[in-house]
């Protein structure tokens, strides 16, 4: 591999990385030569997702971490950069989507439940990344994965929005107060893609009816489609970009 996009020697963590959108991230980084940490509470998936990322040849290790947790957060961080010794990029993609209960009979413990992964666990681990980018020098990329719920109505969804928003947000901060330390900082505004989380929903026969009449490119996205952008952004080190909420929705969002 050669150009602007070998990752040879780049260090990259995907929070949530063993399904969906950010194993499709986390296979687009291993493609081009990126050691790659992929982080999921999932002991089967994580083992699955390990042994496909391996195929490319790159260093891979799987850790079981709950981000919402503090802790489990420090102590995942600890065992991946003494298996890697470095981290040049980090995505913080693992996330929740909620109960689906009317905004009305929402507890306060059920929006809880979803921004203490989508936003807590978000802050947790970029803070990790960000303070050892910092300590260690040389720069670095922070991604957040952010959602089209943060630009239209998320009925049924207001906790994933809010937390969504709060993402985004928090990036732009890290993006401007970062920058002296040569940190990028960008987030992935997601639309709807064929996850274990949206499949479900995706496929029921009124949804995909409403909603699909207002996808231009008239499918769903995959996570393959995150791979191509994962490799930009984690290739951006030293660049003049940051800050930056790039769409990944097939034009939904302004159709």
């Amino acid at each position: 591999m050669t150009g602007l996009f070998d990752l040879t020697g780049h260090v990259a963590l995907v929070t949530g990385g063993n399904s969906g959108i950010g194993l499709g991230m986390a296979r687009g980084l291993a493609r081009c030569g990126a050691d790659v940490c992929v982080w999921g509470t999932n002991a089967e998936r994580n083992a699955a997702a390990a042994h496909e990322l391996a195929g490319y040849g790159t260093r891979v290790r799987a850790l079981r971490c709950d981000v919402g947790d503090e802790a489990a957060v420090a102590e995942a961080f600890a065992a991946t950069l003494e298996h890697f010794g470095r981290i040049d990029s980090c995505f913080a993609n693992a996330g929740v989507t909620g109960s689906g209960a009317r905004f009305v009979d929402t507890t306060l413990e059920d929006f809880r439940a979803v921004t203490r992964v989508n936003l807590d666990g978000a802050f947790l681990t970029l803070r990790a990344a960000a303070r050892h980018m910092v300590e260690r020098g040389g720069g670095g990329v922070l991604v957040g994965t952010s959602s089209v719920s943060t630009v239209h109505g998320a009925p049924r969804a207001e906790a994933y929005a809010a937390s969504k928003a709060g993402l985004t947000a928090l990036i732009k901060g890290c993006a401007v107060e970062l920058a002296r330390h040569g940190i990028h900082a960008h987030s992935i505004v997601a639309g709807w893609t064929e996850t274990p989380l949206a499949s479900p929903r995706l496929h029921d026969e009124r949804f995909e009816r409403a909603v699909m009449a207002r996808m231009p490119q008239r499918r769903w996205g995959e996570p393959d489609d995150f791979a191509r952008l994962a490799v930009y952004l984690a290739g951006g080190v030293g660049g003049f970009h940051t800050g930056d909420e790039i769409v990944v929705d097939g034009a939904y969002s302004i159709f």
